[in-house]
C-alpha cells in the first residue's frame, strides 16, 4: 500500500475552509461534521477541526533571506500543478505570504515555492522541484 499523510488542523469554521480547500483549492470533500471535515490534500488526508484557539504565526524561519511562517504545512507538486494552482489562487484573489519564486536558483534542491495563508490563517508552502532526486539534498 502506498505510504498516506495524514494533518488534523485547525479552523476557524467549515464554511470558509471548505471554500478555501475545495472550491480554490480543488480538494476533494470527504468525511464531514458540523465540527470537522476532511479533504484529499493531493493524495493525503486533511481533517480541519473548528476551534476559538488558533495560534498566531511566527515568522522564525529563515531560509535563504526569507522568514517563513511556523508553523507551515504544503505539497511538493510537479511544475504543471504547481502553475495550475498559482492560478487558480489568483483567479479566486488569495493573498501570497510570498508569490511564486525560484529559491537555490542553480544549485542542488532549486524548487519553485509559494506561501499563503488559508482563511483561518493557517500557512501553506507548495513547492516544485526542477529535480525531484534532490528534495532531500
Amino acid at each position: 500500500m502506498e505510504t498516506k499523510f495524514h494533518l488534523a488542523f485547525k479552523v476557524k469554521d467549515i464554511e470558509s475552509t471548505i471554500k478555501f480547500y475545495h472550491t480554490i483549492l480543488g480538494c476533494e470533500l470527504g468525511r464531514q461534521t458540523e465540527h470537522w471535515v476532511d479533504f484529499n490534500f493531493f493524495g493525503h488526508q486533511l481533517s480541519a477541526h473548528v476551534s476559538d484557539d488558533i495560534p498566531a504565526l511566527d515568522y522564525c524561519g529563515k531560509v535563504e533571506n526569507l522568514k517563513v511562517p511556523i508553523p507551515h504545512f504544503g505539497c511538493i507538486l510537479d511544475n504543471a500543478t504547481f502553475e495550475d494552482l498559482k492560478n487558480r489562487l489568483e483567479e479566486h484573489n488569495v493573498e501570497f505570504i510570498f508569490k511564486p519564486l525560484t529559491r537555490y536558483k542553480g544549485k542542488s534542491g532549486e524548487q519553485l515555492t509559494l506561501f499563503i495563508l488559508d482563511y483561518s490563517s493557517n500557512a501553506l508552502e507548495f513547492k516544485s522541484f526542477k529535480n525531484n532526486d534532490a528534495i532531500f539534498e
